[in-house]
């Protein structure tokens, strides 16, 4: 099994036992194609977590080493025209970062050890 399905299920598990309803999002989206035809394309949240109120959409993103791989894990959030909390989670130890979107970016490590790392 490849480490980033291991993350995926490591942070599924640790949404289920917070309590949380753990779904997949997809989210429809239409762009024009370069013959100027409009385009259905369909893009992924890895989690929307849920309870009561609460509701977060989360990324799961082993690394995001590129700003290629830092667009792809962000562009479903930027997407979703709500404006409940989003959260892109990675597997290295890195200060907690709010980008101007207001996408916060966490490791792995504090999401799982700070029982209060979504409402940061």
């Amino acid at each position: 099994m490849e480490e980033n399905h291991i993350m995926e299920n490591i942070i599924y598990n640790e949404l289920r036992i917070r309590g949380y309803r753990v779904d997949v999002g997809v989210i429809e989206k239409f762009e024009k194609s370069a013959d100027g035809k409009t385009v259905r394309k369909l893009l992924e949240v890895d989690f929307i977590a849920a309870k009561g109120s609460e509701k977060y959409y989360i990324q799961s993103a082993f690394a995001l080493d590129t700003p290629e791989k830092r667009e792809q894990e962000e562009r479903p959030l930027n997407t979703i025209g709500d404006s409940f909390k989003k959260i892109v989670i990675v597997r290295d130890n890195i200060k907690l970062r709010r980008n101007e979107q207001g996408i916060v970016t966490m490791g792995i490590k504090q999401f799982l050890l700070d029982e209060n790392s979504l409402v940061l």
